[in-house]
């Protein structure tokens, strides 16, 4: 089969546009997570995005405050989404986090049916994406969905590793 000049052009094109989209969403994630840090939380953020391109939901990791487990920043964005949502299915949706989902997170976004998720750098010790699960390729699963890591991956892990340096320096003193 042969592809025209113009035909690669264009998925180049497209491929392009879609990278660019998901750098700047990204970016939006990275303000949440900038959020959480301010907030002196995790700086995890994340933002759900409609399958016509607007913003939906928002969240970043707010456990310390709320005293609560599972307020992770997808489970903050997926419901405030939903809130904005005329169902609980995201159909169409693509959730940007700044870090890998683990599998509380990755097991709401399969129940919350998003077409994809973006993230930026690997969780070693929890990511269930693909570094210790692949929960949202399972097809043994009711829903799967598109799984891209390594967006803007240096800038979140080093949001990350600079949060936990500096955590570690201020509770060994001056």
């Amino acid at each position: 089969m042969l592809i025209r000049g113009s035909q690669i052009e264009c998925q180049f094109a497209g491929a392009t546009r879609d990278a660019d989209l998901d750098n700047s969403w990204m970016n939006e994630a990275l303000a949440e997570a900038h959020a959480a840090e301010a907030e002196g939380e995790i700086p995890v953020g994340c933002v759900i995005v409609g399958p016509l391109g607007g913003l939906m939901g928002r969240g970043h990791n707010e456990r310390e405050r709320a005293r609560d487990p599972t307020a992770h920043a997808e489970m903050l964005a997926i419901r405030a989404a939903t809130r904005h949502s005329v169902s609980w299915r995201l159909d169409g949706a693509t959730a940007y986090v700044t870090l890998e989902p683990c599998a509380m997170c990755a097991g709401a976004l399969v129940l919350a049916r998003v077409a994809r998720v973006v993230y930026g750098c690997d969780d070693r010790k929890a990511g269930a994406l693909r570094s210790l699960f692949s929960i949202g390729s399972d097809q043994r699963l009711n829903h799967v969905f598109e799984v891209r890591g390594g967006v803007l991956g240096d800038v979140c892990a080093e949001r990350l590793s600079g949060f936990f340096r500096r955590l570690r320096a201020s509770r060994r003193g001056p």
